[in-house]
């Protein structure tokens, strides 16, 4: 009985080793006037490549809406595997396509029309436009990083959990000039402790209003 509760006794030390020693992360994401920036996509990696490896996923299928002449949302968040599936809630046609060489495709999507699910296979970033309507044009941003998650309209992103250690923070924004590689803060060290890493970005005008996706590098 005696060496019972030994056992116990130390799994339950070992246990609360392990949750004192989890992290909290919180990454906020301004402009160059230091005004928040939505829609960027942070994220976050291990210095030690084996605690990579992708979390147990099971394929999803998220909706890319067509309504009053935007794609809604502008920013969607895949994982490979998952299936985007593009509908249209406007009362014109839209032409949807990508030149990507992550996913290629084109569609014509009649009012009230979805598409078929589109696979995405790959990691990368695909450009999505309309070809009737110019100023259309949303982002896929497929990763299998094991945190990933894009800010909100208060430039703020929070992970919860992260295990001690060193992590290498990437920032990506389809606003950041093209050929350019996500913005990268290496070697962040996390203990049993909260975080906060802030990200300064030099954005492009809004490509809603001012875009060419036929020399787009995604």
């Amino acid at each position: 009985m005696m060496r019972s509760k030994i056992w116990l006794s130390g799994a339950l030390a070992l246990l609360f080793t392990i949750r004192t020693q989890a992290a909290e992360l919180n990454v906020r994401i301004v402009d160059q006037h230091g005004d928040p920036v939505a829609d960027a996509v942070v994220t976050v990696l291990s210095r030690d490549p084996a605690a990579n490896r992708p979390a147990q996923h099971t394929n999803a299928v998220k909706v890319i809406d067509q309504k009053n002449l935007m794609f809604m949302p502008y920013i969607e968040v895949f994982r490979p595997g998952d299936s985007v599936v593009f509908r249209n809630s406007d009362h014109t046609r839209h032409h949807v396509y990508s030149f990507s060489p992550v996913k290629a495709f084109e569609f014509v999507l009649t009012p009230g029309q979805s598409s078929a699910p589109l696979a995405l296979d790959q990691s990368g970033v695909v450009a999505v436009g309309c070809n009737i309507h110019d100023q259309m044009i949303a982002y896929l941003y497929i990763s299998d990083a094991p945190w990933i998650a894009h800010s909100g309209k208060d430039g703020k992103v929070g992970f919860d959990n992260l295990p001690a250690g060193a992590y290498e923070v990437r920032v990506w924004q389809p606003r950041l000039r093209p050929n350019k590689p996500d913005l990268a803060q290496s070697a962040t060290v996390l203990g049993n402790d909260t975080q906060t890493l802030t990200f300064k970005l030099a954005l492009l005008p809004d490509p809603r209003t001012q875009f060419d996706r036929e020399h787009t590098s995604y």
